[in-house]
C-alpha cells in the first residue's frame, strides 16, 4: 500500500510526532511518500529530520516549469476534473482570512502534487493540520480521484474555523483524523452532524525510545524543564513571571527552556529584568536524544499553555516517568489528572502556577516518583505508536479496498491496550495485521 504524506513544512523542530508516526507505518509495510510545500528554513537539530529532509520532496523548491508542466498535464489528462477544482479553489476565497489570489496559489501547489502521486502510484492522501496543507490535498484529490484525509490538532484550526472552510475540507475528505476527544468536539461544531462519523480520534503516539525505556531512579531536586517553540502561546512570559517570585522567595531552582521562536528575545530581555540569569537557560531546539536527556535530569516538565491541542511534549515527560506542570485546556486534562500526574492550572494564572512550582518543588521525592508512575501508565494506555499507527492504517486501508492491486500491511507487534473510542475506530474498519 502507498500512501502520500503531505505537510506544508517538513521536516521541522516542532514535528517529530510526524515522523514517528511515517517510520512506524514504514514498520508495518506501508509505503510512503513525503511531499512537502517548503523546506524548513530554521537548522534542523535532530539527526533523523536531516535524514527525513533528504527523502522529502518540495513542490517549491526548483523553477516555474513544474507548475506548467503540471497545469498542461491536467488540462490534457481531465479538464472536467481541473475545472471542479478551481471552482472549489474560488469558492474557498469567499470566507477565508488569507489573500483571495493565494488559493489559486494552493491549486498550482495541487497541481504538481497530483502529478506527483500518480507517478508514484499513491492510493492515498493523508495531510496534517486542517490549514493550507489540508485545502491543498483536497484540491489533490478533485484532480485525481485519489482518497484523502487529514490531521486535526489545534489550535490554529479553531482560532479561526469559519475562515479556514473545515465543513468543505470535512465534506470531500474520506476521514478526518482528531488528536483528542477535545479536538473531536472542536471539530464537530463547525460541521455538520451528517458528517461527524467522518471524524476519528486517533492520537499522536510515542515510540520505543520513550516507552521501552524504564524511567529513571533518581528524582533531581531543583532542576526544571519546558519545551516547545518560543510563542505567545505557549505561555513563557507567564512562566517567567512566576519563576521570578519563587527566586524572591530564596527556593533554589533552574529552568532548562528548550526551544527557539518568535518570542526568544522578548524572553531574554524578560530574564535580564526579572533577574533570573542565574535560573534560566535558553539552550535552543535540541535533538529528540537530548530532549529526552533533559527531562530525565529534571524534577518536573513545565508548560503553561494558553492556546494547545494536545501537546506530544507532555506524553513524553509522562513516558519517561517526570510529573508535569500545565493548564488545564484543550486535550490536556485527556491526558494529565491534577495532583495524580502532575498539577493542572488555569491558562494565565500567575498565582497558581506559582502554587504548583511550589508544591513540586517542596514534594517528596518519592511522591515524585509515583506521580510519574501514574503519568506513564496513562501514556502507554493511549499513545503508543503500534497501537495508532495500526488505526491508521486500518482507515487507509478501509478507503482502498475497491482496488484490485491491495496488497497486505505487514505485522509488527501485537499490543493489548485502546480505550472505547479505540476499540470503536478498529471496528469500524477491520484489519488483519
Amino acid at each position: 500500500m502507498r500512501v502520500c504524506y503531505f505537510v506544508s513544512e517538513y521536516p521541522a523542530n516542532s514535528h517529530t510526532f510526524i515522523r514517528r508516526e511515517i517510520a512506524e507505518l514504514e514498520r508495518t509495510g506501508v509505503s510512503v511518500l513525503r511531499v512537502s510545500l517548503r523546506s524548513c528554513d530554521r537548522q534542523l537539530a535532530d539527526p533523523y529530520d536531516i535524514e527525513e529532509k533528504a527523502r522529502t520532496r518540495y513542490i517549491l523548491e526548483g523553477g516555474i516549469g513544474k507548475f506548467v508542466a503540471a497545469f498542461a498535464n491536467a488540462m490534457v489528462r481531465n479538464p472536467g476534473a481541473m475545472a471542479r477544482a478551481t471552482i472549489a479553489a474560488i469558492r474557498l476565497m469567499r470566507r477565508s482570512s488569507r489573500p483571495a489570489p493565494l488559493h489559486l496559489v494552493y491549486l498550482a501547489e495541487a497541481l504538481v502534487l497530483a502529478r506527483w502521486v500518480r507517478e508514484a502510484g499513491v492510493w492515498h492522501i493523508h495531510a496534517h493540520f486542517g490549514t493550507n496543507g489540508a485545502e491543498v490535498a483536497m484540491l489533490c484529490h478533485l484532480l485525481t480521484g485519489i482518497p484523502y484525509s487529514f490531521t486535526v490538532h489545534g489550535p490554529d484550526e479553531f482560532d479561526r474555523p469559519e475562515y479556514l472552510g473545515l465543513p468543505t475540507k470535512v465534506k470531500h475528505a474520506a476521514f478526518v483524523c482528531a488528536v483528542s476527544s477535545f479536538t473531536r468536539s472542536q471539530l464537530c461544531r463547525w460541521i455538520p452532524p451528517d458528517q461527524w462519523t467522518k471524524i476519528k480520534v486517533v492520537r499522536c503516539g510515542l515510540d520505543g525510545d520513550f516507552l521501552d525505556a524504564p524511567p529513571p531512579r533518581h528524582v533531581p531536586r531543583s532542576q526544571l524543564v519546558t519545551v516547545g517553540r518560543l510563542s505567545e502561546q505557549k505561555g513563557q512570559l507567564v512562566l517567567l513571571r512566576a519563576l521570578a517570585v519563587v527566586a524572591r522567595e530564596g527556593v533554589p531552582f533552574k529552568l532548562t527552556m528548550i526551544g527557539d521562536g518568535p518570542l526568544r528575545h522578548q524572553l531574554e530581555h524578560n530574564i535580564r529584568v526579572l533577574r533570573l540569569d542565574q535560573h534560566v537557560e535558553l539552550v535552543g531546539w535540541m535533538s529528540s536524544a537530548q530532549v529526552r536527556a533533559a527531562i530525565c535530569e529534571a524534577r518536573a516538565l513545565v508548560l503553561p499553555s494558553f492556546a494547545e491541542g494536545l501537546p506530544v511534549v507532555l506524553m513524553e515527560a509522562l513516558a519517561l516517568g517526570r510529573p508535569v506542570i500545565t493548564t488545564s485546556i484543550a486535550g490536556i486534562p485527556e491526558l494529565v489528572t491534577d495532583q495524580v500526574s502532575g498539577w493542572l492550572v488555569p491558562a494565565g494564572s500567575v498565582d497558581k502556577l506559582i502554587d504548583a512550582i511550589r508544591q513540586c518543588l517542596n514534594t517528596p521525592d518519592a511522591l515524585i516518583q509515583i506521580m510519574g508512575v501514574w503519568g506513564r501508565k496513562r501514556v502507554l494506555e493511549q499513545h503508543d505508536i503500534v497501537w495508532e499507527c495500526r488505526k491508521l492504517a486500518a482507515l487507509f486501508k478501509a478507503e482502498s479496498v475497491t482496488l484490485d492491486w491491495l496488497e497486505p500491511i505487514g505485522k509488527h507487534r501485537s499490543y493489548e491496550a485502546g480505550t472505547s473510542e479505540d476499540q470503536e475506530v478498529m471496528s469500524d474498519h477491520v484489519i488483519s495485521l
